[in-house]
């Protein structure tokens, strides 16, 4: 199983190297070629995803990619460390200077949830989970097997 870590700021320049990135280790773990632009558009969303979340709670820890290689399936992992903050919800805007919250929630909360909407779209097998310590989305594709030589 091979790895690759990549760990940026929160800054939404630093997204495309992370797609770049995510698109060159598909390609050379066996990703189908034409599933290869759906991985950079969810990992691009992912990351933008993670980017304002961190941007949004003023959290200076870097944005984590981890891809990982198996030998059916490659995998993306992308990370941010906004404490508990469940898919389609941000924690914190509630009450934030809004009569009745409202309206923070429902622009951040409508951005949160497109993105989702998009990666779900994207990709078949995908899982946002959140704990105290951050949130994680996990993507996986499968991998075309090397063809046998006779």
């Amino acid at each position: 199983m091979a790895t690759v870590e990549l760990r940026f700021s929160a800054l939404p320049e630093h997204v495309r190297t992370a797609r770049l990135v995510a698109a060159a280790v598909a390609r050379r773990a066996g990703v189908d070629e034409a599933v290869l632009d759906e991985v950079r558009l969810a990992v691009g969303e992912a990351c933008s995803r993670a980017v304002g979340l961190h941007r949004s709670h003023d959290i200076a820890a870097p944005i984590t990619v981890v891809l990982i290689e198996d030998e059916k399936k490659f995998s993306i992992e992308v990370g941010d460390e906004v404490p508990g903050t469940p898919a389609g919800s941000v924690s914190g805007a509630e009450g934030a200077g809004e009569p009745d919250g409202a309206e923070a929630v429902t622009g951040d909360e409508a951005e949160d949830e497109m993105g989702l909407a998009v990666i779900s779209g994207l990709v078949d097998d995908v899982e946002v989970s959140s704990s105290e310590t951050g949130g994680v989305i996990r993507m996986s594709w499968p991998t075309v097997p090397d063809p046998v030589l006779p």
